[in-house]
């Protein structure tokens, strides 16, 4: 064995066959393939993810700018500001849009939407298989996330490269995103021709209305016009876009969604052939909301669009009737809160003619008639006039200033309740002349307003009959302090309270006074056809026939209304008891609902005949009556206005001083410099007064029946 086995050394390979070594080299050859295949794919998987990670972070709209709206106290819409590219894009959410509009879209575009990850494999092969038969794109497989993703990154190409880049975007967006926030994207971004952007900016154009309540066939329109938007316009291809629209009421069909009936009658439905103007309410308050909160994306109002509408439609009606260039204004505040339920500033926004776009609300005119009811108050609360006290209808004349009344006739003697009704001039005259100017003025001043006199005049007996300036505002916030009685409060604009003021509500007058004036205006002649004693209110008519006013108040509201040019021109024979107080009671009928109760009586109120007041307040005793012995009225006799003059101190440490003369007047005296009280002559009429320093200098004398006269003078 041995010599056998060293005649052997080693063994010898045995041969393989042709079929072993053909199956060895396949075996090779796959191994070759998939280590090549490996390396491919990983260089593929590598080139992929560079490019995806080149692609940067993943956009989700956050930056994307949205139109300025401003909002009604409730939410409506009133006005929407284009954003900076001059494009409407308005805010939404999924719970703003009819859910039918969801049914339908989700049918047609991607009836997967609440179960992929924002790619469907399904309809990218369908897409592609429909690409590779007919040569064309039949259905873009393209799902809701995929169209949100090139709407975040628009790309003008339609190549694969841009699909591929459209479907990583949108699997990184259904990882951030839930599906809500998706929709809201869609809704927001979706295009629908023109500068159209977004459901609630398509259905305002093309409906005129939010997108809340939509019919099959709006539904229909709106889910096809963002496949081509420019194409099936529906103002500039009406055709297309109706083609467009029953293809996708035939789907819905298919799908299940509507009954066959439902899409017959849809069909049957025209587009719309124009587009519609954004809403546009309380435009002069959207303005002004805006300047004071410019970078707020939504302000909120605390006006009522509804009313706000009704009342816009009533000026520009009346506007119309009473003849060019006129205008109308209205203002309505709940007067408990001050809140502003409606400001109608003009007539027409964009009426040229009309001055549309100046706010009449905020000008200074005249008043006329209208600052009466605060003239008798102030006399109710002093005590010495009471509604049925007696008061003399007859010429006076006080010094140069004779008032007579606007139909040149007197009545004789009247009672106070009635002078204020018929709105008699020469009894207010008297009653504000007791009162005293000057102190008439500071009072509505400590409420809050601030009447606006010529330049270089005091406080007179004329601005009881429009003889100084006040805006309807201020006019409004007056007899809301009527109706509160007693108090004012600032009116508020704003709901989100920005750049408000809230300060406390300020004393007007008592509130016996106030409950009194109210009762008074309670009786005053309604309009024809209106019903009266519902509303409290008082008209004026300004010199010249240049302002028509009509104020009231109920128990609840205080509606103010203007009626005249804004240019200030007359308007021949224009009277507030026929231009602008039955535009009042129309105002109040516009609220829907009866005007509500006025307050009871509170403690103190006297309920009483002429014969049964005590004897100081059966008759307010007259002091300027021509051809009566009265006191002269009070006069600066030296310094003249206007004068200027050395001062009389002896060294330059002295504070300069000033002689002063004065004539006429009930004493004491007392001296203002400058608005602050220096001396009180009880005796004598001449005096020195010390100044504040050189410069001008405003001298006021007022007696103890609150007239007064002041000059300016320049102190050297």
């Amino acid at each position: 064995m041995s010599g056998f086995l060293n005649g052997r050394t080693r063994a010898e390979p045995k041969r393989a066959g042709p079929q072993r070594r053909g199956l060895r080299g396949l075996r090779r050859g796959i191994a070759s393939l998939f280590a090549s295949g490996t390396l491919i794919f990983c260089g593929l998987f590598g080139v992929a993810a560079l490019w995806i990670a080149s692609l940067g972070p993943t956009p989700l709209g956050e930056d994307i700018p949205f139109s300025t709206v401003v909002v009604d106290r409730n939410g409506k819409l009133l006005r929407a500001y284009s954003t900076e590219e001059g494009r409407w894009r308005l805010p939404v959410q999924p719970g703003d849009v009819d859910p039918r509009f969801f049914e339908v879209l989700l049918a047609y575009e991607d009836k997967n939407f609440h179960t992929h990850s924002g790619v469907d494999p399904t309809a990218l092969a369908r897409a592609a298989l429909q690409i590779a038969v007919h040569g064309r794109i039949v259905s873009g497989g393209s799902t809701i996330t995929m169209q949100v993703a090139r709407l975040l990154e628009p790309r003008s190409a339609r190549t694969f490269l841009a699909k591929f880049r459209q479907i990583v975007r949108a699997v990184a967006i259904e990882q951030k995103l839930s599906k809500d926030e998706v929709l809201t994207l869609y809704l927001s971004l979706a295009p629908y021709g023109g500068n159209l952007e977004g459901i609630r900016a398509a259905t305002f154009a093309y409906f005129g209305k939010e997108p809340r309540r939509l019919t099959l066939a709006e539904t229909a329109l709106l889910v096809a016009l963002p496949q081509l938007p420019e194409a099936r316009r529906p103002d500039r291809f009406p055709e297309a876009a109706q083609a467009a629209r029953d293809r996708v009421l035939d789907r819905a069909v298919a799908a299940g969604v509507i009954e066959p009936a439902e899409a017959a009658r849809a069909k049957i439905v025209p587009v719309p052939r124009g587009r519609r103007p954004m809403p546009m309410l309380a435009p002069h308050a959207a303005d002004r909301a805006i300047i004071v909160a410019p970078d707020l994306p939504r302000h909120r109002l605390t006006i009522d669009a509804a009313l706000q509408a009704r009342l816009e439609n009533l000026a520009r009606e009346r506007a119309r009737a009473n003849g060019p260039n006129v205008s109308v204004a209205i203002l309505a505040i709940d007067h408990a809160t001050g809140e502003v339920l409606a400001r109608v500033a003009s007539a027409d926004f964009f009426d040229e003619k009309r001055a549309g776009q100046v706010d009449m609300t905020a000008a200074v005119r005249s008043p006329g008639s209208a600052l009466k009811p605060f003239i008798y108050g102030f006399g109710f609360e002093d005590g010495f006039l009471h509604p049925e006290t007696l008061i003399d209808d007859r010429p006076v004349r006080y010094g140069g200033y004779a008032p007579a009344n606007f139909d040149l006739t007197y009545q004789g003697t009247v009672s106070v309740r009635r002078a204020l009704q018929l709105s008699l001039n020469v009894p207010a005259i008297l009653v504000l002349d007791r009162l005293g100017p000057t102190r008439f003025d500071v009072r509505l001043a400590q409420a809050g307003v601030r009447l606006v006199l010529p330049a270089g005049e005091t406080p007179g007996l004329a601005m009881g009959l429009g003889g100084a300036g006040i805006t309807l505002a201020d006019l409004v916030c007056l007899y809301g302090g009527l109706a509160r009685l007693g108090t004012t409060v600032a009116l508020i604009e704003r709901r989100d309270h920005i750049g408000a003021e809230f300060a406390q509500p300020r004393r007007l007058m008592e509130q016996v006074a106030a409950w009194q004036v109210g009762n008074v205006l309670r009786g005053a002649p309604p309009p024809d056809s209106a019903a009266g004693g519902r509303i409290a209110f008082k008209t004026g008519t300004s010199y010249g026939y240049r302002d028509a006013w009509a104020i009231g108040f109920d128990g609840a509201h205080t509606i103010g209304v203007w009626v005249g040019r804004p240019d200030g021109a007359p308007v021949a024979g224009m009277l507030g008891r026929e231009a602008a107080a039955p535009i009042l009671f129309d105002a109040f009928a516009r609220f829907g609902r009866p005007p509500a109760a006025f307050p009871s009586a509170p403690r103190g109120v006297v309920l009483a005949s002429n014969a049964k007041l005590p004897l100081p307040l059966r008759r307010l005793r007259p002091s300027g009556w021509l051809g009566e012995d009265a006191d002269p009225p009070v006069r600066i006799a030296f310094p003249p206005h206007g004068a200027r003059l050395e001062s009389l101190s002896a060294s330059s440490e002295e504070p300069p001083s000033i002689a002063l003369k004065i004539d006429g007047g009930r004493r004491p005296l007392t001296v203002l410099v400058n608005g602050m009280p220096r001396a009180t002559l009880r005796g004598r009429r001449s005096t020195t007064i010390a100044s504040d320093g050189p410069g001008f200098v405003r001298l006021t004398v007022m007696d103890a029946a609150g007239k007064a006269d002041s000059v300016l003078v320049r102190l050297q």
